[in-house]
């Protein structure tokens, strides 16, 4: 008796020990969860034909053999193709339907007595989960980051099937949203005590060049005494500082001369929190972070580190042009270092929570972002829109944006949404103040706001909802609301969106922006005037801005083109409630008769760049007014114009000097220097002859830059400039390469409209060609596509592990061929 008392003791310690190692004896673990899915779409398809949803496909005894295995991120409306059926408001792509994801893996052994989540980062749309059979939960919202707890349907030591649906209602969105898992998935691995997800908050309270004051708060799950919580605080790899406490879920930690987060030097700071238990560290994680201070006030705008910075900003859908709404981490970069070329400063993520990699990009290359929560609110603006969610899902949709974003020094404003119908109608001022209230209890460090085009929601007590307040395209209010708001920070929330397309010039200028034309197919001229009836060129909101001191800056709609929302030629039924010109009216119904009501357009006009990244006209525009000290120039129309001969030609000069001469065959035209809030110059009686345009710009009167157009010859072969000649061979790198039909002498020649087939050979593949073109139906998989003005774009993915010379190469007939070499390489 006394031998089996021993026996069960020793076994109960051994048990005890085992568990011990096996559930604290290692740290958090997180794995890639991207690969080998298989995929299957069913209720809308994308020829239009509907086909039954089967049953039992979250069973593991489905079987998926004939499914598509593929890698996410995945969207699936962006492979197409455009239906002209489909309206055009969200990009004429089938991205409305049902789609499944099924995926086999391996649980490990020492799974046992773990904890295992798994994350997504953002699932377009209506997203429920099941694991081996059993139904995990769901989460409707496409644009908000999620887990879930599947630890008790797993098999340890075993293979498992985790199954994913989404429903993307359609008439859910006015914009294009994309399908699918379309961010990143991870599986997390943590011991029962550890730390929530976004369970770490790191706040700077106190700043000086001398110290900074370090404040973290630890949200610890099964959290008790006997747990110590390391602090370790890093900087470019380098240890700065540390504490160690026995369990606390908050600590403050001193750094001596600190380096702060700023637009031209972006320091990152790196948190690493360790709990450690008898020794034994059972969980470790990490945080970035930036030391830096924030202000907005009503008098002086916006304040970084004590410094006025003024918003130099635009506004930003989410998808990446022809890729779509997938996120891949290198073509967000190359939006963002196209928009800061042009002098941006901050980006409005319009209208919904970005990807976490996103403002990961906006940390490291200093960009100051407004993260938005929604489109609407219990309102509807569309059918199916987020409206029949927000009852049930506003607050967690709104606490996981804030707990997942909140440490970016990035951020610096929460907006709780966009022209809510709430704000027309004067109704619902306390769901406003609560949006607030719960975004402050999760961060009281960043103010909030919403965007509102209503005058009557700046004094029905709207205004009085938020921390500073977003005016849309009425920079007309900003006196008046200042003056009745007086301690009240004052911005443009959304500014301008004049609308053209890249290339495209009409004759005679019309210099009323209300009163826009079709000119060719379904485009609008590059005069950069045409706006839609509730908006205004660029040089209305420059004035303003410089007016009004007190005005923190304008978020621009847009930077980028976007897919979808075609104005002035959305909504098929409604287009011709744009014009308001009676002969274009006119000229517009008889061109929409002639389509039988289907309109072509499937992208924006908005942008500043086109859908490929190519600069508009109005990209230097901005850039001569946002970038004072940049030598620039620039001339617009392209001069390849053999049929007005001798016919008036205006020529325009954006430049950031203050005056400027313009030369046609060597001969001046005459100088023009910039009246106070002038913002363009501009030659109306330029008589057209071919040859070379040239500008010479000054600035106080000492030349500052300079640009010359020339009149080209016939087209006679392809250039292909690669942004970036070698890439990492992990599989997701990209090099985009912009694709020029020039003559003889190497100019673009601009009127060219060529189509190219494209082969490529290598570890690497083409995913990707555009063109800018809004009115393009040719699927952007495709490898044969015409060339918009004499500009395309080829997008080359490097496939993972295969390293060696990628070779591009592009033929057109009656061209001459070119060939490009791309490196990818594993260092």
């Amino acid at each position: 008796m006394i031998f089996f008392q021993s026996f069960i003791r020793a076994s109960f310690i051994l048990l005890i020990t085992l568990f011990s190692i096996i559930s604290y004896g290692q740290e958090r673990v997180i794995e890639n969860f991207n690969n080998q899915w298989r995929f299957a779409r069913f209720g809308a398809m994308p020829d239009g034909s509907i086909l039954k949803e089967p049953k039992d496909l979250d069973e593991p005894s489905f079987d998926d053999s004939d499914w598509r295995v593929l890698n996410v991120p995945h969207d699936w409306g962006i492979e197409g193709p455009f239906r002209a059926d489909l309206p055009n408001q969200t990009g004429k792509l089938p991205w409305a339907g049902i789609g499944w994801y099924r995926k086999v893996f391996k649980s490990q052994k020492s799974d046992v007595g773990k904890k295992i989540f798994v994350e997504f980062d953002g699932a377009m749309s209506g997203t429920s989960v099941w694991v081996n059979g059993g139904y995990v939960g769901d989460w409707p919202y496409g644009y908000s980051s999620f887990r879930f707890d599947i630890t008790r349907y797993l098999k340890i030591g075993k293979e498992n099937t985790i199954a994913v649906r989404l429903d993307n209602k359609e008439a859910s969105s006015r914009w294009y949203p994309g399908g699918g898992i379309y961010r990143n998935v991870r599986l997390v691995k943590t011991n029962p005590i550890h730390i929530n997800q976004w369970g770490v908050f790191v706040t700077t309270p106190k700043v000086s060049p001398k110290k900074a004051t370090i404040h973290i708060k630890t949200d610890i799950k099964n959290g008790n005494k006997a747990i110590e919580v390391l602090h370790e605080i890093f900087n470019n790899s380098i240890k700065v500082a540390e504490q160690k406490t026995n369990f606390k879920n908050e600590a403050d930690i001193e750094i001596s001369n600190p380096k702060l987060w700023n637009l031209e030097t972006p320091n990152l700071y790196e948190l690493r929190t360790t709990l450690i238990q008898n020794g034994e560290i059972i969980d470790d994680y990490k945080t970035s972070f930036g030391i830096r201070t924030i202000e907005f006030t009503a008098s002086d705008g916006f304040l970084l580190n004590g410094k006025r910075v003024q918003l130099k900003g635009v506004c930003q859908h989410h998808d990446l042009g022809p890729l779509g709404a997938a996120i891949n981490v290198r073509a967000m970069e190359r939006q963002i270092e196209i928009l800061k070329e042009f002098g941006t400063n901050a980006i409005r993520t319009a209208h919904n929570p970005p990807a976490p990699e996103f403002l990961d990009l906006c940390d490291k290359m200093g960009v100051l972002v407004q993260v938005e929560a929604f489109d609407v609110w219990n309102k509807k603006k569309v059918d199916n829109d987020y409206s029949i969610l927000f009852g049930a899902w506003h607050e967690r949709d709104l606490r996981a944006m804030v707990r997942r974003d909140r440490n970016h020094p990035s951020v610096i404003m929460w907006s709780t949404g966009n022209e809510m119908i709430e704000l027309r109608q004067g109704q619902d001022a306390p769901m406003a103040l609560r949006l607030a209230d719960i975004i402050k209890s999760e961060d009281s460090t960043r103010p909030t706001t919403f965007g509102n085009s209503r005058p009557e929601a700046q004094t029905n007590g709207f205004q009085k909802t938020t921390d500073v307040h977003g005016i849309n395209y009425k920079p007309h209010l900003y006196e008046e609301f200042h003056k009745a708001n007086p301690n009240m920070p004052l911005y443009g929330s959304e500014t301008a969106s004049t609308i053209s397309s890249r290339g495209e010039y009409f004759f005679p200028v019309n210099y009323d922006n209300k009163k826009q034309g079709s000119g060719g197919y379904f485009q609008v001229s590059s005069y950069d005037y045409s706006a839609p009836n509730w908006a205004y060129p660029a040089d209305k909101e420059f004035e303003a801005q410089d007016k009004y001191s007190y005005v923190i800056g304008e978020f621009v709609w847009t930077g980028f083109d976007y897919i979808g929302e075609p104005t002035p030629y959305n909504k098929d039924k409604t287009n011709l409630l744009n014009f308001t010109d009676p002969a274009e009216k006119a000229k517009m119904k008889a061109e929409l008769e002639k389509l039988g009501g289907n309109i072509p357009p499937r992208s924006s006009y908005f942008g500043i760049v086109d859908l490929c990244g190519f600069p508009k006209d109005r990209y230097y525009l901005y850039q001569a007014h946002w970038r004072p000290d940049f030598p620039m120039a620039h001339i617009l129309p392209h001069w390849n114009w053999p049929e007005r001969v001798g016919k008036v030609t205006p020529v325009f000069v954006y430049t950031s000097g203050d005056e400027a001469e313009l030369f046609l065959n060597g001969k001046s035209l005459g100088k023009r220097k910039k009246e106070k809030y002038q913002y363009r110059l501009r030659w109306d009686d330029v008589v057209y002859k071919p040859g070379e345009l040239k500008v010479i710009a000054y600035k106080n009167g000492k030349k500052w830059a300079g640009e010359t157009v020339k009149t080209t010859k016939k087209a006679s072969r392809i250039k292909l400039s690669p942004d970036r000649s070698v890439i990492s061979a992990n599989g997701q790198d990209l090099s985009f390469v912009t694709v020029s039909i020039t003559d003889k002498k190497g100019e673009t020649v601009p009127r060219t409209h060529n189509s190219i087939k494209y082969n490529i050979e290598g570890p690497g593949e083409i995913i990707a060609i555009g063109n800018g073109d809004p009115t393009n139906h040719e699927s952007f998989q495709a490898k044969e596509r015409k060339v918009f003005n004499g500009l395309a774009l080829v997008v080359i993915r490097s496939k993972k592990g295969e390293t060696g010379k990628i070779v591009l190469t592009a033929e057109s007939e009656g061209l001459k061929s070119s060939k490009l070499v791309v490196i990818s390489t594993s260092i």
